[in-house]
């Protein structure tokens, strides 16, 4: 991968990260609301199961627009996992607002709400996990917004190891030729 190429693979995951980073907040917003509206959470939930086929809708337009259609398994994979990296940070640093500025408790408050419900505590007794969800409340009550972000940060980034590589796979397209179309680039960012 030559500099320019770089520069290039930079510049789109960069507005990708951005765009992925709208939908992960979107999700997140979502799922605070969904606490107490359950339509809300489900909406969330199918924003999170939609992001693989988001990153992999915006790989392969900057594998046809930016790529001519070509793009390797290696830079594919490049390119998901910085998509992933750019939208975890972003989404990292909607999170911490949210949580230092905004949240005042509620989070805890309404998931041990949610938890307290006689079904649910029916439910956590059957399973015998009664004490670990108190534990694990308890926890979440002492955990800095900082140590929750840098958690879901890293959760972020794995995701995008891990995702990225079939993501490449299935958008990877060899050129016929095999001369990597001349070098030839578009170093347009996307708008």
């Amino acid at each position: 991968m030559t500099p320019a190429e770089y520069v290039q693979l930079k510049a789109f995951a960069r507005v990708d990260g951005l765009l992925l980073a709208l939908l992960w907040s979107a999700s997140f917003a979502c799922y605070i609301l969904g606490l107490s509206q359950p339509m809300l959470a489900m909406a969330a939930l199918g924003m999170v199961v939609a992001t693989p086929f988001v990153v992999g809708s915006r790989l392969r337009r900057f594998r046809d627009e930016a790529r001519q259609g070509i793009i390797s398994l290696k830079r594919g994979w490049a390119y998901a996992v910085l998509v992933f990296f750019y939208g975890g940070v972003l989404l990292a640093l909607v999170q911490y607002v949210y949580l230092a500025y905004m949240d005042k408790g509620y989070l805890a408050m309404a998931l041990g709400k949610l938890l307290s419900s006689p079904e649910n505590q029916l439910a956590l007794s059957q399973l015998g996990l009664g004490d670990q969800v108190a534990e694990s409340m308890a926890l979440m009550e002492q955990t800095r917004p900082i140590d929750f972000v840098l958690n879901m940060l890293t959760v972020n980034i794995l995701a995008g190891i891990v995702l990225g590589l079939p993501i490449a796979a299935v958008m990877r397209r060899q050129d016929n030729n095999n001369d990597n179309n001349n070098g030839h680039i578009n170093s347009n960012p996307p708008v």
